[in-house]
C-alpha cells in the first residue's frame, strides 16, 4: 500500500527535542511526499539530514501564508502530495498553518494528521494538575499591560490554563501571574521538555516565580506553564472583590478602591486594579 496519496496535505507533527519521538509513520510520509511545507526551511533542513530524509522544502511561515496557500492548492489539485511540519510539535498549535489547512479543506481536497510530540500535551502529561478539562492559550502577549488584561479575563476560569513562554519573558510572565491569580495558586513549569536540560517544577505561582528568579539556568529554553484552574471559593471571592472594587471606585482612588475591596473579599489587589505598578 502506497505510504502517501495523491491530492492529499499531511500535517506531521515533528519532536520538540528527543529525535526518537519522531514516529515511523512520520518517516514514512516525509519521506514519500513531494514537497515538504516548514516554517523554517533551514530548521527542518537539519532535522531532515539527522534522520536520513531527501525531499524538496517549501518555506510556510507568518508572513507568507496568505500568498502561496493557493498556489499549494494548485499543487495538490495537480496530484501532488505535500507535508506540513512547524519547527518542532504539532503545526498549527501556536504554529503557522491554519490557512492552509483552511483552504485546502474549502477546496474539498483531503488533509490527514500525522500524530506526534505537542509541548502543551507532554507537559500536561506530567503536571499532576488536572487534565480532564483544559483551556490552551498558547503565547501570552509580550506587553505586561495587556498580558495583564488578558490574564485578568482568564483569573475565574475554573479549567486548567496551559499557556506557552519564551526564556525572555518567563520571568515577567511568572510575576504576571502572581499579580493576577494569587500567589497560591499551584502550577508546574515544563522547561526544555524532551531535551538534555529538562525541567519540570511544580509548586505555587508565587514560589515558582522566585525560583525562575533565582536561578539564571531556570531562565533559559522553551517553556510550558501549567496553571491549575480557580476553585470555586476563590471565584467567588474574585466576584465579590469585584463588586466592592466598582462600587468603591465611584468615590476613592482606584489604588485605595482596590485595597478595600481585597482586604475585604479576600481577592487579590492587582487582579481587582490590573497591578497599576504599584
Amino acid at each position: 500500500m502506497a505510504t502517501t496519496k495523491a491530492g492529499t496535505l499531511y500535517v506531521v507533527a515533528t519532536p520538540i527535542g528527543n529525535l526518537g519521538d519522531l514516529s515511523p509513520r512520520a518517516r514514512e510520509v516525509l519521506s514519500a511526499v513531494d514537497a515538504i511545507c516548514a516554517e523554517d526551511t533551514r530548521h527542518t533542513r537539519q532535522l531532515l539530514v539527522a534522520v536520513g530524509i531527501d525531499r524538496p522544502l517549501l518555506a510556510l511561515h507568518e508572513h507568507n501564508e496568505g500568498e502561496i496557500a493557493w498556489k499549494l492548492v494548485e499543487r495538490l489539485k495537480s496530484g501532488d502530495a505535500l507535508a506540513l511540519v512547524s519547527d518542532a510539535g504539532t503545526p498549527l498549535v501556536s504554529d503557522p498553518g491554519y490557512r492552509l489547512v483552511r483552504e485546502v479543506r474549502a477546496a474539498g481536497l483531503a488533509v490527514s494528521p500525522i500524530p506526534g510530540a505537542c509541548a502543551a500535551i507532554a507537559a500536561l502529561s506530567v503536571a499532576g494538575i488536572p487534565s480532564d478539562r483544559f483551556c490552551f492559550e498558547g503565547f501570552l502577549p509580550a506587553k505586561s499591560s495587556a498580558r495583564r488584561e488578558r490574564l485578568a479575563a482568564l483569573s475565574r476560569e475554573t479549567r486548567t490554563l496551559v499557556f506557552y513562554e519564551s526564556s525572555h519573558r518567563i520571568e515577567e510572565s511568572l510575576r504576571d501571574l502572581v499579580a493576577m491569580f494569587g500567589g497560591d495558586r499551584e502550577a508546574v513549569i515544563g522547561r526544555e521538555l524532551t531535551k538534555l536540560f529538562e525541567t519540570v517544577l511544580g509548586d505555587t505561582l508565587d514560589t515558582l516565580a522566585a525560583q525562575v528568579a533565582a536561578d539564571e539556568h531556570q531562565r533559559k529554553g522553551e517553556f510550558v506553564i501549567i496553571v491549575r484552574g480557580c476553585d470555586d471559593d476563590a471565584s467567588a471571592r474574585l466576584l465579590e472583590g469585584q463588586r466592592l472594587y466598582a462600587k468603591l471606585a465611584e468615590h476613592l482612588k482606584p489604588s485605595l478602591a482596590a485595597k478595600l475591596a481585597a482586604d475585604i473579599s479576600g481577592a487579590p489587589r492587582k487582579s481587582l486594579y490590573g497591578g497599576g505598578g504599584e
